[in-house]
């Protein structure tokens, strides 16, 4: 709804559609063409017959879907199958498994059959992984594309001692395994590394953290001897200086750096898109079911990330999320979390609730939306919670939550990782009835033609109350099947059901939110101006975003006639905002010093600035630092105010619990 001034009336706008395309526009016609010239060139550098692949392999990779090799996997083949020490940095999702995977079973390939005959033969390449789940994909990775000739096992805590142990006796060529139950059979003499030709770090930079470093270390003394020096290959998607250092000791002088990330300022999936929404803890839980409906819907799959497994536990237990999903921590026992993966790849149940137990390494395509609860402690585990989606070619969506004061944090992430979230607002209703109906469509094909001429006479019925409009018949069946009867507002700056977000726009840059406040006071009363809440100074400068409430949306609507100098629009979605700076009703957000009359100067410039406030007989709020009252009364709210404020004959009242005293 945009209200301006008018000589005639003015016509509604239509509802923004967010899924109506516009044209192409000539920059992005460019772009796809430079894409399509990029996957080209790719597909030429990654063809089968330009690397030392046997036939039955290239056969092997065709059945499994790759026509080529992808760029991180061609361009380190080549020092990989021949045996050098490689230390490579690639993106999440873009082949780094295969990269290793690939030249260790076409080396292995070159040996005589009689060397896979023994029994009782120790492991010739070794793998370490970080979890279980990383392990056992690695695993299957090589059982994909190894000779019959070779064997290939997995060991892991929390699975049964007798398979494993049976598996040694009949002899193993390549061992995939996490360090913990490996070390347990270093320790009871029952594995050694000996005969070990190649050792490879899946996520390199984790496994050399304090957490394993011991363990690695004890791991690979059994191997790195005077008598035999493996080939060492890290891989990972963030490699620190200190990776490099602490891996100096495993690897050979001459070792080659792979870094496919290189100087690219984005460190995450470029095929990933980056979101972050400010959101409350208390409306977290509905702003995640619209966004699962929304960004994913119920034919979408998404995995949502928690810090912690008690928080995994309450969201998956929230009667709030209705999609059908499962937790995966490290409390669940190893066989259940096995279970729950693959039921997930199988698609029984689309949201997987999980910890970092789940961020590295699983390779699951279909992923379409990766929801994070919180801004993560360190950039790292970000990049790889996100990496998540976007995989094997696919688009993908991460929207990162922050509450109010964790901005910080995702300003870290955008720093470190070089990206840039788009702020976003909550679904609107509009929104998620569009999602909905769509699924609700969907889920027709699969009614069979016996049901339907059962449901027929009922249509007709139908149709015939609704005046023979078979459309609006039709419309309000898949409104009922999607479960929406009405439409309820939510902000967008703070997700709170019960509010609508306008924009006020003029033609001057500001300085401070007080003009706008101006233009609003001159048109509403004491009561309107006082609901209106977290009002935003737009990031051109040229107008501030800000909440009302529904009661009061009739109000507004009735008031406003418009205004030659400004424009009020209703908004779907939010456009970037300055960061940092908010006020309510008597606050400004530029810092500036203001001097008001009657009730303060509304606009008063404080909200995130470092410079002080006078106000003469009126009541003024204020967040921090300090101010100068004469004959008034002071109330303080937000931040305790930081610094004690000074007045005549006034009363000083410091909001939130914090302090109470009095000054005469």
């Amino acid at each position: 709804m945009k209200m301006v001034a008018d000589s005639e009336p003015t016509k509604k706008a239509p509802k923004p559609n967010l899924v109506r395309r516009r044209p192409r526009t000539r920059s992005q016609s460019e772009a796809e063409a430079k894409e399509e010239e990029i996957r080209n060139q790719q597909k030429e550098d990654g063809d089968f017959s330009n690397f030392e692949i046997s036939k039955k392999t290239t056969k092997k990779l065709k059945a499994n879907g790759v026509e080529y090799l992808f760029p991180v996997q061609a361009e380190t083949f080549a020092a990989c199958h021949k045996g050098n020490d490689v230390i490579v940095q690639a993106r999440t999702g873009t082949g780094k498994t295969l990269a290793f995977t690939l030249p260790i079973l076409e080396i292995l390939r070159d040996y005589e059959d009689e060397v896979f005959e023994k029994k009782r033969r120790m492991p010739m390449a070794l793998v370490l992984a970080p979890t279980r789940e990383l392990a056992m994909q690695i695993y299957k990775e090589f059982e994909k594309y190894k000779a019959k000739k070779i064997s290939v096992s997995c060991f892991y805590g929390g699975a049964p001692y007798e398979q494993q142990e049976h598996e040694m006796r009949e002899g193993i060529d390549v061992l995939v395994g996490t360090p913990g139950r490996i070390m347990d059979y270093l320790h009871k003499g029952k594995l050694n590394f000996s005969n070990l030709k190649h050792a490879c770090l899946d996520e390199a930079d984790r496994m050399m953290d304090m957490g394993f470093q011991e363990s690695l270390d004890e791991i690979l003394s059994s191997a790195y001897t005077n008598d035999n020096k493996p080939q060492t290959l890290l891989f990972s998607a963030t490699v620190p200086p200190w990776v490099k250092d602490t891996a100096k000791k495993y690897m050979d002088k001459n070792y080659k750096t792979f870094d496919l990330i290189g100087k690219d300022i984005n460190k995450s999936s470029t095929s990933v898109e980056h979101k972050a929404i400010k959101c409350s803890y208390y409306e977290r839980a509905a702003t995640i079911k619209d966004i699962l409906q929304v960004y994913s819907g119920k034919h979408g799959k998404s995995i949502i990330f928690t810090s912690t497994k008690q928080e995994a536990n309450e969201l998956a237990l929230s009667s709030v999320i209705k999609m059908d999903s499962q937790v995966l921590h490290g409390d669940i026992q190893q066989k259940q979390r096995e279970i729950t993966l693959q039921s997930f790849r199988d698609g029984k149940f689309n949201c997987l609730i999980a910890t970092d137990v789940a961020a590295r390494g699983l390779d699951i395509p279909e992923i379409d939306l990766v929801i994070q609860t919180e801004p993560p402690k360190d950039v790292d585990s970000y990049i790889h919670r996100a990496g998540r989606t976007g995989r094997a070619g696919r688009n993908g969506a991460c929207i990162i939550f922050f509450k109010p004061g964790q901005e910080w944090g995702v300003q870290a992430v955008e720093r470190k990782a070089g990206i840039q979230f788009t702020r976003i607002g909550p679904p609107q209703q509009e929104d998620i009835i569009r999602a909905s109906a769509h699924d609700a469509v969907r889920c027709l094909d699969d009614i069979s033609d016996e049901v339907l001429s059962i449901f027929a006479p009922s249509a007709k019925e139908l149709i015939e109350k609704r005046d023979g409009n078979a459309e609006e018949a039709l419309a309000a069946a898949l409104a009922y099947i999607s479960g929406v009867t009405e439409i309820v507002q939510r902000s967008l700056l703070s997700s709170q059901p019960g509010y609508t977000t306008y924009m006020m726009k003029q033609n001057l840059e500001l300085r401070s939110n007080s003009l706008i406040w101006s233009t609003l006071r001159r048109y509403f009363d004491e009561s309107f101006l006082g609901s209106i809440k977290g009002m935003r100074m737009c990031a051109d400068k040229l107008g501030c975003v800000f909440d009302v409430p529904d009661s009061s949306i009739s109000v507004l609507e009735d008031t406003w006639q418009g205004d030659k100098f400004a424009t009020l629009e209703k908004l779907t979605e939010l456009p970037e905002l300055v960061e940092g700076v908010s006020s309510q009703y008597g606050g400004g957000s530029g810092g500036n010093f203001s001097r008001g009359g009657g009730r303060g100067g509304y606009g008063g410039g404080r909200g995130g600035g470092n410079n002080w406030n006078r106000n003469q007989n009126g009541n003024r709020s204020f967040g921090s630092n300090w101010s100068n009252n004469n004959n008034n009364n002071r109330n303080s709210q937000g931040g305790y105010g930081r610094k004690r404020p000074f007045e005549n004959n006034g009363q000083s009242n410091f909001g939130g619990g914090y302090d109470k005293r009095q000054r005469r």
